[in-house]
């Protein structure tokens, strides 16, 4: 039927245009950014133990020991210092070159036989948490720092440095790190000190304080699906995304953070009179497939002595752990909205909606301990939900057979008046109780539930490794592969580096789902039945670098919606058989009886 063809098509590239902008929903352009309010103060956690006691000449007054020449170029900062700090849950190893940060892993979570290394510096130098004295295109300052160690999980870096416009004036530098046993969330204080009253101002700031070049892991290349990087921003009252393209933020938000697959970089600055922030991904380094740095710009200063304090949080995106910052569940409290970094792109509808599909996914796991059974049973729970609109779309499937031939005879009556021809066709819609979205409605209503599936499984941390078939999918969270091409190796255009069997396994289910709950009408419609090869191909390329757990999701769904629309059309078709028996038989005249030889004449009419 033309009507009920043209209705199919449309559907069809509806849903198709969906998927297409999938990436578009989840990574939408950033909003309008008005200013943000001022960052408030934040309270300070308890103080680390006392510095471990060491000679102060009695005419400093900068709190740090005095420094001469020699003490500058000597065996003291002569040569460079690893300095390492161990908790529960981190491994961090820092340089007196700059006194930053080179090597941070994560003991709890691993990446291969490995803990995860958060920070991903390629084949270059670069570390993390560099200064520089200007703004952020400035060279970092790279110069050799005295160590000292205060605690366990305390350290410090200093050292002087001459004003630029007057060497024989000098200023002291620190930069104090403290970690927190069962925190994530450390602090960074930079502190600048002067004899008397100096104009901080280095080419318009006082300093920028950066990360970079990556967060970790390491990774082969960014994409749109396994490995990404999203920049957030909060300024108090709601998360605004934000482009990595140099531009500056002033003034500075509550926090910024640059977001993995599922692991993030969250900054909290506390600075006394403000700072600035800009995201970058220029300056490659070698080694790295590409950077994601963040700048803190801190502006000019006229003091005698400042004390900067900074959080940072370097670690897994997952919700239980952001938002102990928010119950006060943390040594360092007064953090607020961290939460929303777990949420890699959820909006509006969706968000609570993944949110439901999460905690049942997280029920299920807990009664099977394999989330691929979780997803198969999630799917299940899924097609319930849907049954009475997918019996529904099937009794108007069947209704538009009843009526199909009407609708073929008023198509042909008015086929040159294409106005009276639908004016007909919603009237003889009306007349007979039919209505053709009832057909629609379960398949519209599946695409937020397709979509909220898409983030859940890309981003969802415990899904991270989760195993479902040992040997083939070890990992939900990624593509499965029975076949890795040689390294270096990707087909042309499509840029498939691997062999995957779901895909094919997919496409399988969708033809086969297809063909047995196609209608007559459908069978005998080239245009349908071309539709019907068609679309599962074209999400065959759609889905096959998508995680495995979506696939397997998706797969099982069309397994389920099969037996569930065969099961439908078998009730229906004994529920339609019972009523065709149960109706009293047509009554039909029978034919006047002839006598043999005898002539029975017409009865006459009466006149009136």
């Amino acid at each position: 039927m033309e009507k009920n063809t043209l209705l199919a098509v449309v559907l069809s590239v509806a849903v198709l245009f969906g998927f297409y902008i999938v990436q578009g929903i989840l990574f939408p352009a950033p909003p309008p950014q008005p200013a943000a309010p001022p960052v408030g103060e934040i309270p300070q956690p308890v103080p680390p133990p006392p510095p471990v006691p060491f000679a102060v000449a009695p005419e400093t007054a900068l709190g740090v020991p005095a420094f001469t020449g020699e003490e500058t170029e000597g065996v003291a900062v002569g040569f460079e210092q690893l300095v390492h700090i161990e908790t529960d849950l981190l491994s961090v190893e820092l340089s007196n070159a700059g006194g930053n940060i080179v090597s941070f892993r994560l003991n709890q979570h691993m990446d291969g036989d490995q803990p995860v290394e958060m920070i991903f510096r390629g084949d270059g130098g670069s570390h993390a948490f560099t200064l520089a004295f200007g703004p952020p295109n400035t060279q970092p300052e790279t110069s050799l720092f005295h160590v000292e160690r205060i605690s366990d999980h305390t350290v410090r870096f200093y050292r002087d440095f001459p004003l630029p416009h007057d060497p024989s004036a000098r200023f002291w530098l620190e930069k104090e790190y403290r970690f927190f046993p069962g925190e994530y969330m450390f602090e960074l204080v930079v502190r600048l000190r002067a004899d008397q009253m100096m104009n901080f101002d280095f080419g318009g700031m006082a300093y920028t304080l950066s990360f970079g070049p990556q967060i970790g892991p390491a990774f082969q290349r960014l994409d749109r699906h396994q490995n990404f990087r999203q920049y957030f921003i909060f300024d108090g009252r709601r998360r605004r995304t934000e482009r990595a393209n140099d531009s500056i933020i002033s003034p500075g938000p509550r926090w910024a953070a640059i977001a993995g697959q599922y692991f993030t970089l969250i900054a909290i600055p506390a600075l006394p009179g403000g700072f600035s922030l800009s995201f970058s991904e220029r300056m490659p380094e070698p080694g790295l497939p590409s950077v994601s740095r963040m700048h803190i710009l801190r502006p000019p200063l006229t003091s005698s002595r400042t004390d900067d304090v900074f959080r940072f949080y370097l670690g897994p995106r997952r919700l239980n752990t952001l938002q102990a910052y928010d119950r006060g569940d943390s040594a360092i409290v007064g953090v607020s909205g961290l939460q929303l970094t777990e949420m890699a792109g959820s909006r509006g509808f969706l968000a609570p909606l993944e949110r439901v599909l999460l905690w049942f996914l997280m029920l299920f796991h807990g009664l099977t301990g394999n989330y691929g059974i979780a997803i198969i049973m999630l799917t299940l729970l899924v097609r319930l939900a849907f049954f009475p609109l997918t019996k529904k779309g099937s009794e108007a499937t069947l209704r538009m057979q009843a009526i199909a031939p009407k609708i073929k005879e008023l198509q042909t009556k008015y086929k040159d008046n294409r106005q009276k021809m639908n004016a007909e066709m919603a009237e003889l819609y009306k007349k007979e109780g039919y209505n053709p979205l009832k057909g629609c409605l379960p398949m519209l209503l599946q695409l937020p539930i397709f979509l909220a599936m898409f983030n859940l499984f890309r981003t969802h941390f415990e899904l991270r490794g989760a195993m479902f078939i040992p040997g083939w999918i070890p990992d939900l969270s990624v593509p499965e592969y029975i076949w890795a091409f040689p390294e270096g190796i990707q087909l042309p255009l499509l840029g498939w580096d691997a062999f995957r069997l779901l895909p094919f396994i997919y496409v399988g289910s969708q033809l086969l789902y297809g063909r047995v709950t196609q209608t007559p009408d459908q069978k005998a419609n080239p245009q349908m039945k071309m539709l019907l090869y068609i679309m599962p191909i074209v999400f065959f390329f759609i889905l096959y670098d998508m995680p495995s757990g979506l696939l397997v999701y998706w797969t099982s769904s069309n397994v389920l919606t099969m037996i569930q629309q065969v099961t439908i059309m078998r009730y229906l078709a004994k529920k339609k058989a019972a009523q065709a028996a149960a109706a009293p038989p047509p009554v039909i005249a029978s034919p006047q009886k002839k006598n043999s030889g005898t002539i029975v004449p017409p009865r006459k009419r009466k006149k009136r």
